[in-house]
């Protein structure tokens, strides 16, 4: 039986990021993909040129329509943009008891905006996060989430404890944005543990975030345990970004489907 893995994410125009990259991520994983929109954006390769939200009410019925027919093995929640949608979100994954919660953070643009406000960023802390298995913030995200500014590894360390106060899942702080090697943590249950790759030298990264998220719930829909799940995301995630593909005229997309 062919596994499912239900997004639920902005739509991102240039293809690179969002439900888009999350589709193509599932479908390099051999799975079935689901997906519940929460926002259109209009955006490329150079930036994010506008956002328009789909009705709460809209995105619940797209929630319940998928729930009541599928059973789902893993759940990818990327951006939702105002605390409306949270809440939905939020009270359809209790209601559905829904499984393999992977809840990446979009709260920070690569060029450093804030795409949420103060009050969706406290729904999501309440309401959201504690839903997880496992949340993936990198280190603007992780920032937010801690409340002080993160320059190294110990840094990091101290921001996934403190994050993890507040949720009962595992926390995953991504290391990308500081300038050494690749180098990830995983805070689960008082224990650590970093994940260190080369860092692949490509100036194309897209949708990123995106991609390992969705790679993560993939793996953790096949049953593998979360390790071995961050592990072969990040796998997945290198052989993306070591194909350099080169699309557009700014931080270009990865290729997804460099496996098949």
């Amino acid at each position: 039986m062919i596994k499912k893995v239900l997004t639920i994410a902005g739509s991102d125009s240039s293809g690179g990021a969002g439900i888009q990259a999350d589709i193509k991520t599932i479908t390099a994983h051999k799975m079935y993909a689901l997906s519940a929109i929460t926002a259109l954006t209009a955006q490329n390769t150079t930036g994010v040129y506008g956002i328009m939200n789909v009705p709460v009410q809209f995105v619940g019925q797209q929630l319940d329509c998928i729930f009541t027919d599928f059973v789902p093995d893993a759940v990818k929640i990327g951006m939702v943009s105002n605390s409306e949608i949270i809440d939905v979100i939020a009270g359809k994954l209790v209601q559905y008891k829904a499984r393999n919660v992977v809840v990446d953070p979009v709260m920070v643009s690569t060029s450093g905006s804030k795409l949420l406000s103060d009050e969706a960023i406290d729904t999501m802390v309440k309401k959201l996060l504690p839903l997880g298995t496992i949340i993936t913030p990198n280190i603007p995200e992780a920032e937010v989430l801690c409340g002080f500014h993160i320059k190294d590894e110990d840094d990091m360390i101290k921001a996934a404890e403190q994050i993890s106060t507040h949720y009962s899942g595992a926390v995953l702080v991504k290391g990308g944005h500081l300038v050494s090697e690749a180098a990830d943590i995983l805070y689960e249950n008082g224990a650590y543990h970093w994940y260190r790759a080369i860092r692949v030298n490509n100036p194309n990264t897209h949708g990123t975030g995106c991609t390992l998220s969705s790679a993560i719930a993939c793996n953790l829909a096949d049953g593998n345990s979360l390790d071995d799940s961050i592990k072969k995301a990040k796998g997945y995630l290198a052989g993306a970004l070591n194909a350099m593909l080169d699309l557009g005229k700014g931080s270009g997309p990865l290729d997804h489907t460099y496996n098949l």
